[in-house]
């Protein structure tokens, strides 16, 4: 609980016990106030005690309608329960009546307004507990001892040392040590992650066992840790329609409602003294214009609306899924195509050579050419295509490396002209392949235009793809696609086994966006949305220009990452499916809060229009619906068994 809500809370308990006790305040002793002084006098003194009450638990509102009035922004809630408690309080001195109702409805509004910050605190820290992972201090070794340094001024390149218990500062590549990693604050899973050296570290992990030596690859700004952060901080400035539509709504409701009140408490009277012939009832007529006023506060819409998506967006984020912004997330509750990147979103992303065929050389000789001249790209198929080689790659013996988009790499290795890629490139050379029956990915090697073989390379596919699949069907998605720059084979092999709706193969980056395309305008028809996942830098494009970008965080790009409106920390596909579930709960939430503050508050409004009602029905169609509806909005945070 924050400083401001104990003093709030205090406020509300010695205001209550006040009240309470006031109670009990004999009407004989307010009238001895009478005899002994002068005319009116135990009047007055009863009216300074609960007045004295009511600046106690009100004084706080009447000061922000005010400040509302002076600046323009008069139609608020503040202004709304300012004139319907003085109003109140007005009448009750006319009347020599009770001030009870006037103090009751602040002290229940105060109450309300409490229980909506303590929710709103219960919300946020679920996302004050990712924000955890940002690092205090780096380990540097200087002239033999190790000092703390500001991690934003350290420079890529520089070696960190990270102890048992410290976070990871910057994202790099572990150069001596072996340990493991708490992961939990970035991807919400609890078990930890072994590490050793050669292997790449993102900042935000906790440190377990070993110390580690890190090699840092970013810098601070740009660290895994970092970006996270940014993209959490900068969720809520993201407006969903449904927030658009209620800010709207109480600019054009809160002026209405006050007019009505006016003339509730004008034009009968005036109908009732001039036209009728009857008295003109003030006093009822204005008593019930302030009920009226009471009951129309939209703070329950207001507040509520706002919190289930914070809620849901915290709730989120603590399961490694984060949501730039609440509008993403009322989209991805209309996702009826679910359009998937094969390679390290469906599978894992790690290759293997598992074969070579139709050889004219040796296996090694083949492998020692492909990898020499693959050894300038960083892509997963070539990493695989060296570590099959196994030995240091001499770069002096390759020259001339040309990368032919979407086909492959021509290189000169020790003076030999040498291709490799697919059967496109093959063509393109006009070197006359041989197909292989086999699934997995087929690399062709042309060597001084003859064919020279080709090399099996396989991927596996991830654990939970497949329940990834099923569960977004059972979410409510209507169609799976799959979109990948991989032969048909291999791609018609992994739809088969995942069951996928659809499926495209041999795409370029930009064949991507075009099917893409093609599929978002099928949905337009359909008026719903369609969601990409991917993880390459080559996804990015897919990723922007599909309604929601899904990307895979962990082992994603930083263009992915940058480009993409919602993140899986953890790589895992089934976190796609939970991100629906959440979004779905969170709009179910959002309308049920919608109709139930407006059915009642239209109830109440007639009725306390009529007379029927008084000011303690007005409280709970305010504080209370307010109250139900923010406890409502709070159960967007329970997601962990979605």
């Amino acid at each position: 609980m924050t400083r401001k809500q104990k003093k709030m809370l205090i406020r509300i308990i010695v205001s209550g016990a006040l009240l309470a006790g006031l109670q009990f305040l004999p009407n004989e002793a307010l009238s001895f106030l009478d005899d002994k002084l002068f005319p009116y006098a135990g009047r007055i003194a009863g009216f300074a005690l609960y007045f004295v009450d009511y600046l106690i638990i009100g004084h706080d509102i009447l000061r922000k309608a005010a400040k509302g009035i002076v600046n323009g922004r008069v139609f608020d809630e503040n202004f709304l329960m300012a004139i319907a408690t003085i109003g109140a309080m007005a009448i009750a001195i006319y009347e020599n009546g009770d001030y009870v109702e006037a103090i009751a409805v602040m002290l229940f509004y105060q109450t309300g307004e409490w229980l909506q910050s303590y929710a709103v605190g219960k919300s946020r820290k679920n996302i004050s507990e990712l924000m955890d992972i940002r690092p205090d201090y780096a380990n540097v070794e200087r002239d033999g001892e190790v000092v703390q340094v500001d991690p934003e001024k350290i420079e890529i390149g520089t070696v960190i040392i990270v102890r048992p218990g410290e976070k990871v500062p910057i994202d790099g590549i572990v150069v001596e040590g072996k340990s493991s990693l708490n992961t939990s604050a970035l991807t919400g899973e609890s078990l930890p992650r072994e590490t050793s050296e050669g292997d790449e570290v993102i900042s935000g992990c906790i440190n377990m066992t070993g110390v580690l030596k890190i090699k840092t690859t970013k810098a601070f700004g740009e660290s895994t840790a970092s970006k996270i952060l940014e993209l959490v901080e900068n969720a809520s400035s993201r407006k969903s329609k449904s927030e658009n539509f209620i800010s709207k709504f109480a600019r054009i409701y809160t002026p209405a409602v006050c007019g009505s009140a006016l003339a509730l408490a004008v034009i009968p009277p005036i109908v009732n003294l001039l036209i009728l012939g009857n008295a003109a009832e003030w006093g009822t007529w204005i008593y019930r214009a302030l009920t009226f006023l009471v009951i129309s506060c939209p703070c329950a819409l207001v507040i509520s609306i706002p919190l289930s998506f914070f809620a849901g967006i915290g709730g989120a984020s603590r399961e490694g899924i984060l949501i730039k912004g609440s509008n993403y997330l009322e989209a991805l509750s209309k996702t009826a195509t679910m359009v998937f990147d094969k390679t390290g979103t469906l599978t894992q992303g790690v290759f293997e050579v598992s074969g070579i065929h139709h050889n004219e050389l040796e296996d090694k000789m083949i492998i020692e050419y492909a990898a020499h001249a693959e050894s300038a790209s960083s892509h997963p198929i070539s990493k695989s295509i060296q570590k099959a080689y196994g030995k240091h790659i001499d770069l002096s013996r390759v020259s001339d490396i040309q990368e032919i988009s979407g086909e492959g790499i021509v290189a000169k290795v020790d003076g030999r002209n040498i291709a490799v890629g697919n059967d496109k490139l093959m063509k393109h050379l006009g070197i006359t392949h041989i197909d292989c029956h086999h699934t997995g990915t087929i690399i062709h090697v042309g060597i001084d235009g003859e064919y020279a073989g080709h090399i099996l390379i396989s991927d596996v596919i991830k654990p939970t793809s497949k329940e990834a699949i099923a569960a977004l069907k059972k979410a409510g998605v209507k169609k799976t696609v799959m979109l990948t720059g991989d032969s048909s084979r291999v791609a018609t092999a992994v739809a088969e086994e995942l069951e996928l709706d659809e499926y495209y193969s041999e795409l370029l980056p930009g064949d991507k966006v075009k099917k893409t395309e093609e599929l978002l305008a099928r949905n337009e028809s359909e008026n719903s949305k369609l969601a990409f996942v991917g993880d390459g830098i080559n996804d990015a494009p897919v990723l922007s220009r599909a309604d929601i970008g899904i990307a895979m965080g962990a082992m994603g790009s930083d263009a992915a990452i940058e480009a993409a409106d919602i993140v899986l920390t953890d790589d895992d596909p089934l976190k796609a499916a939970k991100a629906i579930r959440i979004s779905k709960k969170c709009m179910r939430i959002v309308r049920q809060n919608i109709a139930f503050a407006l059915g009642v508050k239209a109830i109440c409004l007639v009725l306390g229009a009529l007379g029927i009602t008084g000011m303690y029905i007005a409280i709970f169609a305010d504080v209370g619906v307010m109250l139900i509806a923010v406890l409502n909005a709070m159960r967007c945070m329970l997601v962990k068994r979605l």
